[in-house]
């Protein structure tokens, strides 16, 4: 039996851009709910990965792609990068109607790029969805909304109904919709056929290069061991083990490639306006774009996770970076992070383009939260508040029960009470 439709915190966002744009395209690792959204929204569509006839749409694209463009709007052309000729005859379309909502094109891998592919500057949409939140999987209560955080209108009081054990079946799980509500088992092997097939295929078919599937699961492995940290280039490489000969320059490439397929996304650093004249690092946090690759690739299960909460605590920040960039996107707001040369490391700020920023740490023991908070404060009295906005919220991030602000201002939120 088909799932019920999970609302998605995107919805809106998807919703509003089809009024005001020609065509939107959906953008997203494979798995995360890009097709299902964008049928709930279709009125015809082109499933370019349809196996009865996908060979047939491939020929038709290459003589004929007005053909495939034709039906009822919104037409959805779902994988469009399979036939990427399509994208210069949707921007023809579009221009021709001077409509909006014409087309829902989605894609989990972006094609190679190509000076005869129109930019889609003023006709497309591009948004990026990610897999859901603890919020959309309806384990977080969102008795706490980030929206006014910002706004300071946030009643900061609330009780999270997620045990430690439960957090750690939601990092084991992820948050592919199609594993929501299904037990341990059936997320395992969904998450583990996913790792197969992008090392095995995706990767290499999204750009025609053939890899080497025993270094890519290697560095899928060095990736997961580092998972939430900077690791360097050579610290990839040597983690990837003696017997695995293969240049940083390769490395980088496999890394480019497992971005144009979404699967990793890594955290950038923030480079605010400071007091002082301290070096800001600029390394980026490793990350895939949800932490249940990492569990998969590590074959962590609950009782090894639980008895190892070094790890936990690293796959416990990447649950919370996911969620955090989801709850973000639709206040116009990106996620870093901040590490200078004095050592202080803030693991996540939120920054809006009206200027607006918060400081997070994240933390999964209520044993590291004072120090987190002055941290934070820290960071608050370094920033120059001459050349920015003073931050809209400090807040501690945990794997806990109870929110509630402390005397010094901060607050401690579960993420099993966030939501966008």
């Amino acid at each position: 039996m088909k799932k019920e439709y999970i609302p998605r915190i995107i919805d809106s966002y998807i919703n509003e851009s089809l009024k005001y744009s020609g065509a939107i395209l959906i953008e997203g690792a494979k798995g995360c709910g890009k097709t299902r959204t964008a049928k709930e929204r279709s009125k015809s569509a082109v499933l370019m990965q349809d196996p009865e006839k996908s060979e047939s749409y491939l020929k038709i694209a290459a003589t004929k792609p007005a053909l495939l463009l034709k039906g009822e709007t919104p037409r959805l052309i779902d994988e469009w990068q399979l036939a990427p000729m399509l994208w210069n005859g949707v921007k023809f379309l579009v221009d021709e109607r001077g409509e909006p909502g014409q087309f829902i094109l989605t894609g989990s891998a972006s094609p190679p790029p190509d000076d005869t592919r129109h930019s889609g500057a003023g006709r497309f949409s591009r948004i990026l969805m990610r897999p859901m939140s603890l919020f959309e999987s309806g384990e977080s209560n969102g008795m706490i909304s980030l929206r006014q955080l910002f706004d300071h209108s946030a009643d900061v009081g609330g009780i999270s109904e997620l045990s430690v054990e439960d957090m750690v079946s939601a990092i084991i799980r992820g948050g592919w919709p199609i594993t929501i509500g299904e037990d341990e088992r059936f997320a395992t092997v969904f998450v583990k056929n996913y790792v197969d097939a992008v090392i095995n295929v995706d990767i290499s078919s999204a750009d025609g290069i053939k890899r080497n599937p025993v270094a890519l699961f290697q560095l899928f492995r060095s990736l997961s061991r580092n998972i939430s940290t900077t690791a360097s280039m050579s610290t990839l490489q040597r983690d990837m083990g003696e017997g695995i000969n293969i240049s940083d320059k390769t490395i980088v490439t496999y890394l480019d490639a497992l971005r144009r397929i979404y699967v990793i996304e890594d955290l950038p650093a923030w480079n605010p306006s400071l007091r002082s004249s301290v070096a800001i690092r600029t390394s980026s946090k490793r990350h895939f774009v949800d932490p249940s690759i990492a569990t998969s690739v590590l074959r962590a299960d609950k009782g090894n996770l639980l008895m190892d909460f070094n790890t936990l605590g690293f796959l416990f920040e990447s649950l919370c970076i996911r969620d955090l960039r989801v709850y973000a996107q639709t206040l116009d707001g990106d996620v870093f992070h901040y590490r200078d040369a004095n050592g202080l490391e803030i693991d996540a700020i939120i920054h809006l383009r009206d200027g607006r920023w918060g400081a997070i740490e994240i933390k999964m023991g209520t044993n590291e939260i004072d120090k987190a908070s002055r941290n934070l404060l820290k960071l608050k009295d370094y920033v120059d508040i001459d050349r920015m906005s003073p931050p809209s919220f400090l807040m501690v991030l945990t794997a806990g029960e109870f929110a509630y602000q402390m005397e010094n201002g901060v607050m401690v939120i579960p993420i099993g009470c966030l939501k966008d």
